[in-house]
């Protein structure tokens, strides 16, 4: 392991892709159902993960997926409080979600539920997440709480390279 490695941890990439997944097919299945409970089971699981320090959906991957084969891990060294940060943040905005939909502000509800559909899939498929970005800008300008900078060889917000990248 190489020094530039102590400091990080390892995280499965696919657990976190599996995660950014089932937020988007619940969440546009809510859209389509008109229906408020998936956006708030969403909004519950990206909480509970976030407090635990797990991506939400994880027991899907890891009880599901991988058991049957249709998922294997993809290990690389990362922080994981960025995507901790990243995905309270997710299950704060659909709270403000959640809440407009059930006050009857259908408008800002479902738009604020396309927003975190869309960042979830810039991350699922562009590799980038936003909300890490954030953090470590957040870092960068000295906030209290947010002590991580990028791993090495890794822009804010992108994936880290692979094990033999590094």
């Amino acid at each position: 392991m190489s020094a530039q490695q102590r400091d990080l941890t390892r995280l499965d990439l696919t657990a976190l892709r599996t995660n950014q997944a089932l937020i988007i097919i619940l969440l546009v299945l809510g859209f389509v159902l008109n229906s408020v409970w998936p956006v708030g089971v969403v909004c519950l699981v990206m909480a509970l993960g976030s407090l635990a320090g797990v991506p939400g959906f994880r027991p899907v991957y890891r009880y599901i997926l991988r058991p049957l084969h249709i998922a294997r891990p993809d290990l690389v060294y990362d922080n994981p409080e960025p995507h901790r940060f990243a995905q309270g943040f997710g299950a704060a905005v659909l709270a403000v979600a959640v809440l407009a939909l059930l006050i009857g502000s259908a408008a800002l509800g479902w738009a604020l539920v396309w927003l975190v559909i869309a960042l979830a899939a810039v991350n699922l498929f562009l590799g980038f997440c936003a909300g890490c970005f954030m953090y470590y800008w957040l870092n960068r300008l000295g906030v209290p709480g947010f002590s991580k900078a990028p791993p090495p060889n890794t822009r804010p917000g992108m994936r880290p390279p692979h094990e033999q990248e590094i």
